[in-house]
């Protein structure tokens, strides 16, 4: 195993979430120091979101712990920029609770802090572990094999253009599959439904549910390696241009873009 001089951990479930508390023994046992900066409240959702019209407020809870009033993105550049006195080594982002596959990294908080931490220049992996019943996350899983494989592409050229997306499957830790390099599919989201109530106070409420369907996706995606059992490691960046759309308008609409 490396050893890291010091490690920043941060996550959108909130710093009292079991999952960065897995994530802090697993850091513990690669660095001299840990660092944990993470939102002071649940942020999932909130996928690359800045604070940029409100104050944030810290509170220390102890060496190198750190609670934030923002954005998994504001702890990582609240981290990076103001607490710590030099830069990690690495960046460690969850262990969310629940995958984050396909179109959902686009709206994880989880992927966003890692994706806060390519745009500073830092090296950065997300971490999810997946489960069926939400009262029985299998956390021992995420447990077992997360020293492994950030041991295994920490280092490597990937984090000048990228962040590493880890999905952990929900099976016992000795029924793991192999670490399997993916691509991102389209995952479990379907639709956003809107469920409506009225408070004790006679007040309408809203309140948003994401939709997921099972659905059979592409063999080389992080998802269909996920069903298989299989640990599914994606390089996600933020360029996000539709080729084929590109090509289509420009042939269409019979204009280039600049550089094609």
């Amino acid at each position: 195993m490396p050893r890291f001089a010091r490690l920043l951990l941060t996550n959108d479930d909130g710093f009292d979430a079991p999952g960065i508390q897995v994530l802090e023994r697993v850091a513990l046992s690669l660095a001299d120091e840990v660092w944990i900066v993470a939102p002071d409240h649940d942020q999932s959702g909130v996928s690359h979101a800045l604070s940029l019209h409100s104050p944030l407020r810290v509170t220390e809870h102890g060496p190198r712990r750190f609670s934030v009033s923002g954005t998994p993105g504001d702890c990582v550049a609240m981290a990076a920029r103001k607490l710590m006195p030099a830069a990690p080594d690495l960046v460690l982002s969850g262990i969310n609770r629940g995958a984050n596959l396909g179109v959902e990294t686009v709206f994880s908080g989880t992927v966003g802090a890692a994706m806060t931490a390519l745009l500073l220049g830092l090296p950065a992996i997300a971490l999810s572990q997946a489960f069926t019943d939400r009262a029985a996350v299998p956390w021992a899983t995420a447990e077992a094999h997360a020293a492994g494989v950030i041991a295994r592409f920490a280092g490597g050229d990937w984090a000048e253009r990228a962040i590493l997306n880890v999905n952990f499957p929900d099976c016992a830790p000795d029924s793991v599959g192999p670490v399997t390099l993916t691509r991102q599919g389209a995952g479990l989201v379907e639709d956003l439904q809107i469920i409506s109530g009225t408070d004790p106070r006679q007040t309408d409420y809203h309140w948003l549910k994401i939709a997921r369907v099972g659905r059979q996706d592409e063999p080389d995606s992080e998802a269909y390696a996920m069903g298989q059992g299989r640990i599914a490691v994606t390089p996600l960046q933020f360029e996000r241009t539709n080729r084929e759309a590109l090509i289509r308008l420009q042939a269409g609409q019979g204009y280039s873009v600049s550089g094609a």
